[in-house]
């Protein structure tokens, strides 16, 4: 039994060693691996990055080809068993990207090919700059502070200070926005200086912010608005006053004006209209008084005269010839005497 298995432990071996070889008699190769092993996948300007693409195992030799986006970049033959070695200048924004090795032998079809490793550039970033909606604040008031850089990769860490100390947690930014702290004012310290710092992959690439003060603003007396609101109710009543004036004012005098002048004016008639009859009797009465007036009324001119009248001549009727008789004998003794 032990015989058995050791011969059938044996023909296991040798099938896979067959299945690895090649027609040729060499082994099959394995998926190599791509390595980076000088430099950073985040890149600058002219800096050098050194890729390594190795399969294994292998029987050298092998023909190692290194491609970005499917496009051919170098190739290197090697006779042992050593990984190629790809040494990428990043001169441009065309040497960023998607690469890939494969592995091969020479003078054969197919051929392994790497994981990908993406090379991308970083840039550094811009003066950040610091900013608010307002630049005034009073006590007790929240007030925000946002800094910005307009140009770098991303991402871009933000960090904010009052005079040296900073008064925030830093804040990465994964998209290009700016970074916003909120802050309260609490007290006269609050005003100040503030600045804020940006920064980002870059090497030595730590970039500080314009300053930015917050000063007290004053606050507005409380009887100012009052006064203007008095003031403009009173302009609203002089105009509402110079409306009504030729609109309700002016008729409405002239309406009363003419009432009152309506029972004057009767009055004055009925008083006149007494005065005047008075004088008529009077007159009557005087006429019949004096002879030689007296005479002249006829009987149809008494019939014409006033109830009144005729009254009156009743009251004060004298006989002529007495009257005569009185007057002669007053005027002989006036003579004699």
């Amino acid at each position: 039994m032990l015989f058995l298995a050791i011969l059938l432990f044996s023909y296991c071996q040798m099938s896979q060693h067959i299945q690895k070889t090649t027609a040729n008699g060499k082994e099959m190769l394995s998926n190599p691996k791509l390595v980076l092993v000088q430099g950073t996948l985040n890149v600058v300007m002219k800096q050098n990055v050194t890729l390594s693409c190795l399969s294994e195992p292998g029987s050298p030799p092998v023909r190692y080809t290194l491609f970005k986006h499917n496009q051919q970049v170098s190739a290197l033959n090697r006779s042992d068993l050593t990984p190629a070695l790809f040494t990428l200048t990043i001169s441009s924004a065309s040497d960023m990207g998607e690469y890939k090795c494969k592995a091969e032998y020479n003078n054969s079809s197919g051929g392994k090919y790497s994981n990908s490793l993406n090379i991308t550039l970083i840039e550094p970033i811009s003066k950040p700059v610091l900013s608010s909606p307002t630049s005034q604040a009073k006590k007790g008031q929240n007030v925000t502070l946002s800094c910005f850089s307009e140009n770098g990769s991303l991402p871009i860490t933000y960090l904010f200070f009052k005079g040296t100390q900073n008064i925030s947690p830093q804040k990465t930014m994964q998209k290009r926005e700016a970074a916003v702290i909120f802050l309260f004012i609490d007290s006269l310290s609050d005003f100040g200086t503030y600045k804020c710092k940006a920064n980002n992959s870059f090497p030595n690439n730590t970039k500080y912010s314009n300053a930015f003060n917050f000063t007290l603003a004053e606050e507005r007396s409380h009887s100012q608005p009052l006064i203007i609101s008095l003031g403009l109710i009173l302009l609203l009543l002089i105009i509402g006053f110079a409306l009504a004036i030729p609109f309700f004012i002016i008729p409405l005098y002239k309406a009363k004006k003419f009432k009152s002048t309506r029972p004057s004016i009767g009055l004055t008639s009925t008083v006149n209209a007494e005065e005047s009859e008075n004088e008529v009797i009077y007159s009557e009465i005087g006429k019949f008084l004096s002879p030689p007036c007296s005479q002249v009324f006829s009987g149809t001119a008494k019939s014409l005269r006033h109830p009144l009248t005729l009254r009156a001549e009743a009251l004060f009727e004298i006989p002529q010839n007495q009257y005569l008789e009185s007057f002669d004998s007053h005027a002989a003794k006036t003579a004699a005497g």
